[in-house]
């Protein structure tokens, strides 16, 4: 199978080397997203704007794809303080209903340009 490179601009364009997403077959796998505004390349304000921003940047990515977040299978989350665990619970409930991907919560020291959360995820399309 081959690689296709996944590419949207209603989402923040790669800041390295890495891809916004990569498909093989029906798998897509999704590269972190944070709370950068696709438009302007700036960080959105406050953990609650940060969150939104991710999940809005991942659904465009997956859209690009072909899928909706209803076809992510697995999701990691990273956050800067764990404090905000409940806050995006809270948030996914706004954006993914039953039933919901795996999921991993991981604490981390610090993420790209001060974000405060970023999620990535694994697809399979028509799942």
């Amino acid at each position: 199978m081959s690689k296709q490179i996944i590419v949207t601009d209603q989402a923040p364009g790669a800041i390295g080397t890495y891809s916004q997403a990569v498909r093989v077959g029906d798998t897509v796998y999704l590269s972190g997203q944070i709370g950068l505004d696709p438009a302007t390349m700036t960080m959105v304000d406050g953990i609650d704007a940060q969150i939104r921003r991710v999940l809005d940047n991942l659904q465009a990515v997956v859209h690009a794809a072909g899928g909706t977040l209803g076809d992510l299978v697995r999701i990691t989350v990273y956050l800067t303080d764990l404090v905000h665990f409940a806050k995006v619970n809270e948030i996914m409930a706004e954006y993914f209903s039953a039933p919901y991907p795996a999921r991993a919560a991981v604490g981390v020291a610090s993420l790209p340009r001060g974000a405060l959360v970023e999620i990535d995820g694994i697809v399979v399309l028509g799942a």
